[in-house]
């Protein structure tokens, strides 16, 4: 097929969405502009075809000719069957600019009259093909697109890979897409251009595959389930979505415990192979998709003799594996496992099931397939399964917990104690341990149907509660009915009150209200004699009174810490762990805090506690940022965020966090909208707490990214928001030093000094240190803008010296920056080389860049008379005058950022603070100034 760029197509959609292959993308787009070709290869449904689609219709624009091309296996054995759709619709174009040999073996071979062949006409075949392409790009650049390269016939491929391997300088590209299972791609290369570039799609992440789905429509999905899918598809996006739409289409969800319905689709694709195995061997493999870890030991003791010999036919056929550095057995592919699985009957399963609970040798294993092999309810198999359960939990695998809770209560009589709604209950609190919220939330749903006693009812409406995470404004509707069931037992009405608590906090942004509705909780578990309850009221409460500045905070901390202590609320992360750790940041004792928050991380992994590891791994990384390791801090941050987004648990934190790890370490554009999409969250959730938190992460950013106007609008809002909030600590958020500064950046120096002098006050009460530090070298920079020079250089020394005992390596090397910047009057290479190193140490790249920057000397200016024009340039800040002067010289925003090391939007929002601040309207008027003439 070919188009013209003078034939107008049809109308089409927008090519598909592309989830996970950005950077993919993005190397084939720069190959295609360097004028290079691209090959894009990988495994069958793995998205070849849809990236193929996408780079083709961005790149046909910029091509005369697009020459098309879609191979078929049915059709792979018709000879030049591509060359004819490549060149059929311009052989009459080119064939008259052919020598006659050429341009009759081409078009004999095209239309099939006479009986061409590459062993008769292969030299002038091969000619006409490379003379027809040459041809073309005389008119213009041509692009190649073919998919399906494998199945290209041979001839039509060894002519394309002859003219590709001569076209040398002529202008044309290849864009094509092959499937391949490894490194075999190397041989399709042959088929073009020698430079071409080889980009592998490799399979996406279960965050990506969750996208994925939602994008197709398949939304509401619980987090389990996209799991599942994400493990049987093995990340290939077809797959995936085949799975996907085989659930929608079938209301009815697996059994607990039991693989993924694979559609028919997908059966065929993946056991086409499994016709060529004997029956008993076909056994054996299903045998080994039952099983959790299979080995040939487990295989022989469920009764498969000769599983040696069985194993290695499915290996020579690709359907298994052997792992290299152990005995277990792998099947190539997760779906062919699972597929497998479902193609066997249901007594036949069963059957392997009766025989692997007997085989396998971990007892939890065992009761999971006695479990699959039972059909009805029997009070032994659930007792079996409910102990399983207690050691999966007591192993840390809350979600293998909850799988075997759901399949206890499956075969749990009505009539029995504990009862099926009971075990349903504690498979919904694993679930919730897991982290897999969505489950925990349906379970509870379905529990609260059916029954009447209070307790059980309240506790299923705590699962709801907790399930929302920080959105607690949607379930708002929950606690009047909690607290009707609660009645007036103290037990239940502490869970309903502890729950309360957060509501305030959360929905309202009210902290007195929070405080005393934890105060109140811990008073009623005490009563009832619920130690869970009252410490984790006793630790909210205390959290709360540190923000605050509440007297009362340290003897709460301490009723907190008191024995006895419950195990699994100690490393909980609202637990008083969680309490001492913050009182320990919050006091500057930074290499205690860090002990504290590793030990916690620690044993909340080996208990597999996913919503504590989230937020402990993002309490490390602001651990690791307070001391400066910049590095170390974004790495946890981008954990604790991957991890985030996978469960669905604390992304906001965990986002805004990043951000400042990204502003300190990494990418500052990348931290801005991190900390963008963390307030837009909040704000949908009504979370007035994280609002406050996300808006500071932001100020923060476009402090480090050079946009002080904006740094100083929003960090005004966080200090709205904590006013009414009722937070007076100012080590809570430590915002206030940044909003200094960028006041005295927009020239707002009474407001600077302000709020220097309140802040002041609440920290000198607190002995917060390290604040104070911060404010002296913000005040500094407040004397410096008044002319105070000597003072501001005495009270930046002294304030970078505090922040280096104290152990913060990034503020002090702030300090050491805005030290340099005083005592530097014309820049030179070694005027900031102690910032530069400190900054180096913290491996705080933006920073880093910003230094860099400053040291190089401004431009010699021409010796003009005085103008009232050219002074008007010595009122910009320091990042205004550098971008001023490389427009001068004729940069483009796009070079002015890559010589200031600052993003091309930072580059933009300077210029129109310069603009603005000299009342001009555009580059040119600069160039005017730095003239000496006036504008008109």
């Amino acid at each position: 097929m070919t188009v013209r760029r003078d034939i107008k197509e049809p109308a089409r959609s927008r090519p598909d969405l592309l989830i996970g292959r950005e950077d993919l993308l993005t190397a084939a787009r720069e190959q295609l502009v360097r004028g290079g070709s691209v090959l894009l290869h990988g495994p069958a449904g793995i998205g070849k075809s849809t990236a193929l689609r996408t780079l083709a219709a961005e790149y046909t624009g910029a091509a005369g000719t697009v020459l098309r091309c879609s191979a078929t296996e049915s059709e792979s054995h018709l000879p030049f069957l591509a060359l004819a759709d490549l060149l059929g619709l311009v052989v009459d174009e080119v064939s008259g600019r052919l020598p006659a040999a050429q341009r009759t073996a081409l078009e004999s071979a095209l239309t099939g009259r006479g009986e061409s062949t590459l062993q008769r006409d292969g030299l002038a075949l091969r000619l006409a093909v490379l003379s027809a392409l040459r041809a073309l790009a005389a008119k213009g650049p041509v692009l190649v697109v073919a998919d399906d390269l494998q199945w290209l016939d041979p001839a039509s491929a060894e002519l394309l890979g002859f003219a590709a391997r001569r076209l040398g300088d002529t202008p044309v590209q290849l864009l094509c897409a092959v499937r391949t299972d490894g490194q075999e791609y190397d041989r399709h290369l042959r088929a073009l251009p020698p430079d071409s570039l080889a980009v592998r799609l490799g399979p996406l992440s279960r965050a990506q595959v969750s996208e994925l789905l939602t994008h197709r429509g398949y939304t509401g999905l619980p987090r389990s389930t996209v799991r599942d899918i994400h493990r049987t598809s093995g990340g290939n996006p077809l797959f995936a979505l085949e799975l996907g739409r085989a659930l929608a289409e079938n209301p009815t969800p697996p059994r607990p415990g039991e693989p993924l319905h694979v559609p028919t689709s997908l059966r065929a694709l993946v056991l086409s192979r499994l016709d060529m195995l004997p029956v008993e061997a076909r056994r054996t493999l299903l045998v080994a998709s039952a099983g959790a870890r299979p080995t040939l030991a487990l295989l022989h003791a469920a009764g498969r003799d000769n599983a040696e010999a069985e194993t290695a036919q499915a290996a020579a056929l690709g359907l298994l594996a052997t792992e290299p550095e152990g005995p277990a057995l792998r099947f190539a592919h997760p779906l062919i496992s699972a597929a497998l699985y479902a193609e066997a009957p249901a007594q036949e399963r069963r059957a392997v099931h009766a025989a692997l609970s007997t085989a396998a040798s971990d007892p939890i294993e065992r009761a999971r397939h006695l479990a699959l092999a039972t059909t009805g309810t029997d009070p032994e198999v659930a007792a079996r399964l409910a102990e399983a359960a207690t050691q999966a939990r007591d192993r840390g695998a809350p979600s293998v917990a909850a799988s075997l809770g759901l399949l206890a209560a499956r075969h749990t009589p009505a009539d029995t104690v504990p009862g099926p709604d009971e075990r349903r209950l504690q498979a919904a609190e694993d679930a919730i341990t897991a982290g897999e919220v969505d489950l925990a939330r349906d379970i509870a749903r379905e529990v609260l149907t059916r029954v009447t006693v209070p307790a059980d009812r309240v506790r299923a409406w705590m699962v709801v509660i907790e399930s929302a995470g920080q959105a607690l404004g949607d379930v708002d509707a929950v606690f009047p009915q909690a607290l009707a069931d609660a009645g007036e037992d103290p037990r239940l009405l502490a869970l309903v009150h502890y729950q309360l608590a957060w509501r305030g906090l959360v929905v309202q942004g009210d902290f007195a209200e929070g405080r005393e509705q934890a105060a109140h909780a811990a008073e009623l578990a005490a009563r009832a004699g619920d130690r869970r309850t009252e410490l984790l009221a006793l630790a909210f409460q205390a959290q709360t009174e540190t923000l605050m500045g509440h007297p009362d905070a340290p003897a709460t901390i301490d009723r907190a810490l008191r024995e006895p202590q419950d195990p699994l609320v100690a490393c909980h992360h609202n637990g008083p762990g969680l309490t001492r750790f913050r009182w320990l940041i919050m006091g500057d004792q930074l290499a205690e805090a860090r002990s504290t928050v590793t030990g916690l991380l620690r044993e909340v992994r080996r208990r597999g506690m996913v919503e504590s590891e989230v937020h402990f791994l993002r309490l490390l990384a602001e651990t690791e940022l307070r001391s400066g390791h910049c590095g170390r801090a974004l790495d946890l941050a981008r954990e604790s965020l991957r991890l985030a987004r996978d469960s669905g648990i604390g992304e906001v934190a965990s986002a805004l966090l990043t951000s400042f790890a990204e502003a300190a370490g990494g990418d500052v554009d990348r931290a801005l909208a991190l900390a963008r999409e963390a307030a837009d969250h909040a704000e949908v959730d009504g979370d007035q707490m994280y609002v406050s938190r996300a808006l500071a992460a932001l100020g923060h950013a476009q402090l480090v990214a050079g946009d002080a106007p904006g740094a100083v609008g929003s960090l005004r809002r966080v200090r709205e928001l904590e006013l009414g909030l009722g937070i007076t600590d100012p080590a809570r958020g430590r915002w206030h030093g940044d909003l200094a500064e960028s006041l005295v950046r927009t020239g707002e120096i009474a407001e600077a000094q302000d709020l220097i002098t309140v802040t002041r006050k609440h920290a000198l009460r607190l002995g917060r240190e390290c604040v104070l530090a911060v404010l002296d070298r913000a005040e500094a920079l407040v004397r410096a803008a008044r002319g105070e020079h000597e003072a501001a250089l005495r009270q930046l020394t002294s304030a970078q010296d505090r922040l280096a005992k104290l152990g913060y390596g990034l503020e002090e090397a702030r300090a050491a920056f805005a030290l340099a910047a005083l005592r530097t009057r014309t820049p030179g290479p070694t005027s900031y080389d102690e910032a530069a190193r400190l900054f180096r140490r913290c491996r705080a790249l933006p920073w880093l860049r910003q230094v860099e920057a400053a040291a190089v000397p401004p431009p010699a200016e021409p010796v003009v008379a005085p103008s009232p024009a050219l002074d008007a340039l010595d009122g910009l800040a320091s990042m205004e005058r550098q971008v001023a002067a490389l427009v001068m010289e004729g940069a483009t925003n796009r070079e002015i950022a890559g010589r200031l090391f600052v993003s091309v939007k930072t580059v933009e929002a300077t210029l129109t603070r310069v603009y603005r601040k000299l009342g001009i309207r555009s580059r040119v008027d600069i160039v005017r100034l730095a003239a000496g003439r006036r504008t008109g």
